[in-house]
């Protein structure tokens, strides 16, 4: 069942003790007033479409995992001549949540009570207050997270622009203005 957040343009709340074993198949799409919220939170011109195929299903003994793609056509400002240009967002993503006291959510120490934290390794599960969990919330997050921070229009390039590579950034040396010095 659909829900709103108030201060979550796009909300799909879902009943945590509902949830079973077997993946159950969610479909949504955001509607009109939904996207115009998006594009303001996005600070993007437009959001013509947002949609995502989501499965989700129990996670070990109390946690959810939300599994699926999400879709999106945007329409953001170009960065140098602020012309409309549109972007396509096709992300496949997967985000498992844990009650707030679970050890699941906690980092692992070692013997000297350190926490180990693995570059490489999965993230740790996000956790989850009271008994639903937001699925729209973590499609909208997902598809954020795509969105080109600096987007250009085909063939457009900045002109007398002169990057600083910082090659000629070095110290000045103290004995440096003594080498033109000369004894008379």
């Amino acid at each position: 069942m659909k829900h709103r957040k108030d201060d979550i343009p796009f909300s799909y709340l879902v009943k945590v003790g509902h949830i079973s074993a077997n993946p159950v198949e969610v479909h949504l799409k955001a509607d009109e007033k939904e996207r115009k919220a998006l594009a303001q939170r996005w600070d993007v011109l437009s959001v013509d479409d947002l949609r995502a195929d989501l499965q989700i299903n129990r996670w070990k003994k109390d946690g959810v995992r939300v599994k699926g793609r999400v879709q999106a056509k945007i329409v953001q400002a170009c960065v140098v001549t602020l012309d409309p240009v549109p972007a396509d967002i096709d992300e496949q993503f997967e985000q498992i949540y844990v009650p707030e006291n679970s050890k699941l959510a906690r980092h692992p120490a070692n013997d000297a009570g350190e926490m180990v934290l693995d570059p490489d390794g999965s993230d740790l599960p996000d956790t989850f207050v009271g008994d639903t969990i937001d699925a729209g919330e973590v499609v909208m997050e997902f598809a954020a997270l795509a969105i080109d921070p600096y987007p250009r229009k085909k063939g457009v390039e900045f002109s007398g622009h002169i990057e600083d590579t910082g090659e000629n950034d070095k110290k000045p040396s103290a004995f440096g203005v003594l080498k033109d010095w000369q004894k008379d």
